[in-house]
């Protein structure tokens, strides 16, 4: 049997969802056949995803033109769904007529709607799975526009025509959305080894690890100009990397993302899945970017304050790295007890069902 995981390349945490998921599932459908369609490249999702896949380099959603990490192009965004939208009956045919010619037996979609109305079309079954839907931050955006209407109505009848939408929590509410079943949270618990990172970045395992990820999206920040706290050294990605010995790179081989995460004191980031929830529950406090724009942004604060460690900063206390007090607060309090992550089992059991894979 043949299943399709399309991924939005919009950001990593679409891909930190549905990757355990597809795990879980090689383990229950060992026969299965995986083809993964994703913008993302190739040796990123081999990170993530342990079974084996084909990997058809082509995306069907951009979800928001971006400015950078947290900031979204309103204007371009409207423009692409606009001409996303011009022809949207024939882009659903044409989506249709993929499918068949790949002889997909059954799909997954995180999170583009326009597989699933494909899917819909040339009766394959099909399902959601995210913690959000573009359909209600479409609506977020330009509810007021009188142009979005039509082009709302054929999203939400996209993400409707699935058998089954399985909400991530924490996530949207998707009140619209008449198939959604909620899921526990999915993360990949990583392997906390102080020892054996120190030995890769160069670094002194006595000194506090500040982790900064952004989701794999741009987002300058001026490290140059932070300064200096004794007994605390920043592991940044490449684009940020500078010329100071408080710095190093967390890019190298053999290194997962989710086992560093697991050992440092402390991550920075824009709100975000992948990030908030494998911090959760490995226990790592969190200082997230003031992101109020974003509807995403109150649910996971509402599960953060439950769950973890956890404070939002503005971005001028980011831009001037103004926030060394609130980490070592952050440091000093007490943790919660850790979320259990349960939903990758869960959801794989699911899909067998719905999809009805074997």
């Amino acid at each position: 049997m043949h299943l399709l995981a399309d991924i939005s390349g919009h950001g990593l945490g679409h891909l930190s969802q549905i990757a355990p998921v597809l795990n879980a599932l090689a383990a229950l459908c060992p026969e299965l056949r995986l083809t993964v369609r994703s913008a993302l490249p190739l040796e990123r999702l081999q990170r993530r995803i342990d079974a084996t896949f084909e990997h058809v380099a082509e995306a069907r959603d951009f979800g928001f033109v971006m400015h950078n990490a947290v900031d979204i192009d309103l204007a371009a965004s409207a423009q692409r769904y606009r001409e996303f939208h011009a022809d949207w009956p024939q882009r659903v045919a044409a989506e249709a007529d993929w499918l068949r010619a790949h002889e997909v037996d059954a799909l997954v979609a995180n999170v583009a709607y326009l597989p699933l109305a494909g899917a819909a079309a040339a009766g394959i079954p099909a399902a959601g799975l995210c913690s959000l839907n573009w359909a209600e931050l479409f609506a977020h955006y330009f509810r007021g526009e009188a142009w979005a209407a039509t082009i709302h109505r054929q999203m939400l009848a996209a993400y409707n025509s699935a058998a089954a939408f399985f909400r991530v929590t924490p996530g949207l509410p998707m009140s619209d959305l008449s198939h959604r079943q909620d899921i526990a949270p999915i993360a990949r618990r990583g392997q906390r080894d102080r020892e054996r990172i120190a030995r890769l970045l160069g670094l002194d395992p006595a000194l506090h690890w500040a982790l900064v990820a952004m989701g794999g999206m741009e987002f300058h920040l001026p490290l140059a100009d932070w300064p200096r706290t004794p007994g605390l050294c920043w592991l940044v990605p490449a684009e940020l990397a500078i010329a100071r010995d408080d710095v190093r790179i967390m890019d190298v081989p053999g290194l997962h993302f989710s086992d560093l995460l697991a050992s440092v004191d402390v991550v920075l980031s824009k709100p975000g899945y992948g990030t908030f929830v494998e911090a959760a529950c490995g226990g790592i406090p969190i200082l997230y970017l003031q992101r109020d724009d974003w509807p995403e942004s109150a649910p996971f604060a509402a599960w953060l304050a439950r769950h973890a460690r956890a404070q939002v900063l503005t971005r001028e206390q980011v831009l001037a790295g103004d926030f060394i007090p609130a980490m070592q607060q952050l440091w000093e309090m007490p943790a919660p007890p850790r979320p259990v992550a349960g939903g990758a089992q869960q959801a794989a059991q699911c899909l067998v069902a719905t999809l009805g894979l074997h």
